[in-house]
């Protein structure tokens, strides 16, 4: 039996697949259509819904949003459910498989933020951050914290917690945080890896610091980037 027989999938083959047999092909056959990887990073935090992806991917359409959610149900990377009562609101959510894709968000971000091109003032979502403090976290720099820091976006509030040499960050309340900062996802971007002196930002009316100032910031020290790549002489 020829290999291309068992390699074969069942399914209608589409003009989008490479038809090869390395799995990184098939992982582009899976997610490699523009914005679905995206719709997958802003659901990594847990479920949304349509109106919210869109929200939070302003340059999508609400057509092309569509066709991408199915695409990756139809590919179990997302299931959609409804929430019960009193909510009863449909919401997309990464499947168990789809959740195990962060660590390729990860390498992507580390390799793509030494990019000389890389613009960081272009629009930055709520999940961005939280996703990208997940990469850039610095464990040897935090390897004798223990400690809490809230982080209040909109009306989402999450937790972080350092312990160890390790972050966690998640939704959560507020309640154990030893320090809190407020504001939006480029603000905090400025304060995370922009360098900006939150006293400054505090004063320019972008950023809220409350509760442990000196916590806030070591907080923010702890995000190095990586030194950009050279451009071809």
């Amino acid at each position: 039996m020829k290999l291309e027989k068992i390699t074969e999938n069942s399914e209608a083959r589409t003009k989008r697949h490479y038809e090869d047999a390395c799995a990184t092909a098939h992982a582009l056959d899976l997610v490699g259509e523009r914005w679905a990887l995206l719709v997958m990073r802003e659901l990594m935090l847990g479920p949304k819904r349509f109106s919210d992806l869109r929200e939070s991917l302003p340059g999508i359409s609400a057509n092309v949003l569509t066709q991408r959610l199915e695409g990756l149900e139809s590919a179990g990377v997302l299931i959609k459910r409804k929430l019960p009562p009193p909510a009863a609101a449909q919401v997309y959510e990464l499947t168990e498989w789809g959740y195990e894709s962060e660590p390729i968000f990860q390498a992507l971000g580390r390799w793509a933020a030494r990019s000389p091109s890389h613009d960081p003032t272009l629009p930055f979502s709520t999940a961005s951050l939280i996703l990208s403090m997940r990469t850039m976290f610095n464990a040897e720099r935090a390897k004798d914290m223990d400690a809490r820091i809230g982080f209040r976006i909109g009306e989402e509030t999450f937790l972080a917690h350092l312990t160890g040499g390790t972050i966690e960050i998640a939704r959560n309340p507020l309640d154990e945080a030893g320090v809190i900062l407020t504001g939006t996802p480029p603000a905090l971007a400025g304060a995370i890896y922009g360098g900006q002196p939150l006293e400054a930002m505090e004063q320019a009316g972008v950023l809220q610091v409350e509760g442990d100032r000196a916590l806030a910031r070591h907080f923010v020290s702890l995000f190095p980037l990586p030194s950009k790549a050279s451009k071809p002489a």
